[in-house]
């Protein structure tokens, strides 16, 4: 196949018959190569014995990007060995962009490129020809696959992505120091001619930077150069391809870049000599005054350490430096005073605390300046002899003793007279006074150690001249002990001792305490009192040591006999003048077992059996009130149930049956449940005792009178049983039925108060005297009503 344009083409051989194949074999053109037309065959199928010819195999085509021609750009031929030129041969054309992109003329394989292509947006199309008969619709060909690349055009100027930069530098940088690589893309083919071959160039910057062509690497082209002159610095930047040859695209950015400090400026200051002036009264650790040194330099680098000169003055003030602005603050190291000196000179050096060694060869990075200060004069209060006054008195001092005096004096020229006076804050209770023009302390109350200890106030000393200059001085005054208290035991002041105890057995070890201020080496000594020392029973071992033992004298000791054992111990101390004190212990005897262990100390122990423990007697008795108090709630409960069950049964006025599982004795059996009643009521009760069960108790029923013969009970039962026999709804099986029938005939009528009398006074109530005794004192009361009824006529 034969292509008609300025582009190579790539051929190789195909194995297969079926395969597109050259006729003649064309080497690989290049761009500049005059268009011939070539002829592309596609063999035909071949029988399996034939020799297949070896061809020149084709895989792609070549396509000019961003065609602008009012034809269709023109690309290839296809051409079978079986078309022979007469129409029955079809060429199919399928895969990326046919038909849309690339078209074929079915008669003559002519393949046409119908729209601009762009390689940047796709480099290659993968298509797939097929030769077909147009009578069969059968293929001739098997179908092939090539490729159509897009032919790169400079289209594509080169862009720098990352731009605009920012760099920096140090100041004083050699020439050629590193300070940034730029980089520009360029979208065109880089294997196909000069398009992408990107070419870097300063537009703007020089002759401070410079920039590598190839590799775009900015580096300092001038040495030395000083922030301090100029900080910052913008570079242009160009980048164009085709190798920079004329014609080819360009892009520029712009690189920011900025000379970094170093310390290369020592400190100045701006003047040699600094004048301050100081009021004398300026307190101690203020600040008076400020210096700066000048750096020109910039953050740490810039940072200045001032120090002073020794030398005149120096040790009075201090001087350091505000981290904010880099000045040195003098400061007051102790108090000035104008009649003691006038002026005071010292030195000053400014230095950087962060030096830089290549810069050592430029000189010493530091500065000196003079200072002079001038104290002034003012009028200052009196001062005090000492910082602080100490003073000491016995307690129990008269009123009115002086212990002590404070002085003050006025050091100004043409010095005042001073008045002393107590802060009352300090003293609010008054304990002491002082004389306004000595300052002599005296005592106003009488003072007590043990109360108070120590007093700490404060004495104000002020001008006559001027009361408003006033100074203040601490006075703190110790009230010394007098031995007025005598000794006491240290707790415990009860002990106890074993009834098992040994002669000699130390039960306890005593001490004693002072409310007195106890001097150095202070000694307390032990004795038992003379009363106890004839008794056999304890006595008291000094140990000298400010302590002493309790020992028993004799052994066994009985609670029975003697429960408690008081001991009088005399105390005495060694101040003087001696005090002492009888102090009484109580010693208890207690229960102990072999080792010494206490096992009980209380009176009541001993009247406990021997072997429980109280704790196990506790328990017994809380187990025997539990037990009483589950006996009571069971017979409560049994009586509250009973009484409701008696209550249940004299309430209740249906009739009760009660069932039990005794086997009756057949018809004969006639003792379990009498009905004779029923058919007799002149049958009552008979005394019958049951032989079904075994009777508990043989109790006689009480008698009743007997009553008439009531025919109509019995009517009524037989009429009942007749109802029964005939009624053919009655149930197959016998059943108790209950007639609730009054009845009558009854003596004492019916009580219903249906029939009676519309009012209580028609009624008469004197039947009831005659129903017998039981009926007696209600008749009575009727009767008593009827008698003083006011509305009856008598």
């Amino acid at each position: 196949m034969l292509t008609r344009n300025c582009l190579s083409l790539l051929l190789w051989v195909l194995f297969d018959g079926g395969l597109l194949t050259p006729l003649q074999p064309q080497p690989q053109q290049t761009l500049e190569a005059e268009p011939r037309e070539n002829v592309v065959t596609m063999p035909g199928r071949r029988s399996s014995a034939q020799r297949v010819k070896r061809g020149w195999v084709w895989n792609q085509f070549f396509v000019l990007e961003e065609y602008m021609g009012s034809e269709p750009q023109y690309v290839g031929k296809l051409h079978s060995d079986l078309d022979k030129g007469v129409g029955t041969v079809k060429y199919t054309l399928s895969g990326d962009g046919a038909g849309t992109v690339f078209t074929i003329d079915e008669t003559t394989g002519d393949i046409h490129a119908i729209r601009s292509l762009d390689r940047e947006e796709k480099p290659f199309y993968t298509l797939r020809a097929q030769a077909v008969d147009i009578d069969t619709k059968k293929p001739l060909e098997p179908e092939s696959e090539f490729i159509i690349k897009v032919q790169d055009i400079n289209d594509n100027e080169p862009k720098f992505l990352d731009g605009p930069y920012v760099a920096s530098v140090p100041e004083m940088s050699p020439v050629g120091a590193y300070v940034l690589q730029v980089k520009a893309t360029d979208a065109d083919d880089p294997t196909y001619g000069n398009s992408a071959r990107v070419v870097y160039s300063i537009l703007q910057g020089q002759p401070y930077f410079s920039i590598d062509p190839k590799t775009g690497v900015i580096r300092t082209a001038l040495p030395n150069m000083d922030r301090e002159v100029k900080e910052q610095y913008q570079v242009l930047i160009q980048a164009k391809d085709m190798g920079g040859q004329l014609g080819g695209l360009a892009g520029t950015t712009t690189v920011n870049i900025t000379l970094m400090d170093v310390n290369d400026n020592p400190p100045r200051f701006p003047k040699s000599i600094f004048h301050l002036k100081v009021p004398e009264s300026s307190p101690v650790g203020s600040a008076i005054g400020r210096i700066r040194a000048v750096d020109p330099d910039f953050g740490e680098n810039a940072e200045i350490e001032y120090n002073i000169v020794p030398g005149d003055g120096g040790n009075l003030f201090d001087i350091t430096t505000d981290e904010n602005t880099q000045e040195g603050v003098i400061k007051l190291k102790k108090p000035l005073d104008f009649e003691t000196k006038k002026a005071y000179t010292f030195k000053v050096e400014a230095s950087n605390l962060h030096l830089d060694h290549r810069f050592h060869s430029v000189g010493p990075f530091k500065d000196t300046a003079t200072v002079k200060i001038n104290v002034l004069d003012v009028d200052e209060p009196p001062i005090f002899s000492k910082p602080m006054y100490t003073m000491e008195v016995y307690e129990d001092t008269p009123v009115g003793t002086i212990i002590g005096a404070v002085t003050a004096q006025d050091l100004d020229v043409g010095s005042s007279s001073v008045k002393y006076f107590i802060d009352w804050k300090s003293d609010v209770d008054s304990y002491f006074t002082i004389d306004a023009t000595e300052g002599t302390i005296a005592t106003n109350e009488l003072l007590d150690r043990e109360s108070t200890a120590q007093y700490n106030f404060s004495i104000i000393a002020s001008k006559v001249s001027n009361p408003l200059l006033a100074s203040k001085v601490n006075v703190i005054i110790n009230v010394l002990d007098v031995n007025e208290f005598p000794p006491e035991i240290s707790v415990p002041y009860e002990t106890s001792v074993c009834e098992n105890a040994k002669p000699g057995q130390v039960i306890q070890t005593v001490s004693a305490a002072d409310k007195d201020l106890s001097p150095a080496g202070q000694r307390f000594s032990f004795r038992l009192s003379p009363e106890a020392s004839t008794k056999p029973n304890f006595t008291v071992h000094d140990y000298r040591n400010n302590t002493a033992g309790i020992e028993t004298r004799r052994s066994g000791y009985s609670r029975r006999q003697q429960e408690l054992y008081f001991l009088p111990v005399v105390i005495e101390d060694s101040s003087y003048p001696v005090q002492s004190s009888t102090n009484t212990m109580t010693i208890r005897v207690c229960r102990c077992d072999s080792d010494g262990t206490i096992l009980s100390c209380n009176v009541e122990a001993i009247f406990l059996p021997v072997g429980l423990s109280t704790g196990a007697l506790i328990a017994i008795l809380l187990c025997i009130v539990i037990l009483l108090v589950i006996v009571v709630l069971y017979v409560a409960l049994r009586r509250q149930k009973k009484k409701d069950t008696l209550m249940t049964s004299k309430e209740d006025i249906r009739d009760n049956v009660i069932h039990y599982d005794d086997e009756g004795g057949g018809e004969e059996d006639t003792q379990a449940f009498d009905i004779g009643a029923l058919r007799n009521p002149k049958v009552i009760e008979d005394n019958k005792i049951r032989r079904d069960i075994k009777p508990d108790t043989l109790c006689f029923p009480r008698q009743r009178p007997p009553v008439e013969d009531n025919r109509d009970i019995r009517d009524f039962i037989n009429q009942r049983l007749q109802e029964n026999d005939v009624d053919p709804t009655a149930p197959p099986y016998d059943s108790l039925a209950t007639y609730a029938y009054e009845g009558n005939g009854s003596v004492a009528e019916s009580l219903s108060s249906i029939d009676s009398l519309t009012t209580e006074a028609d009624q008469d109530y004197d039947y009831l005297g005659d129903w017998g005794p039981r009926f007696k004192v209600l008749a009575e009361m009727f009767g008593e009503e009827e008698s003083y009824n006011p509305d009856k006529v008598t």
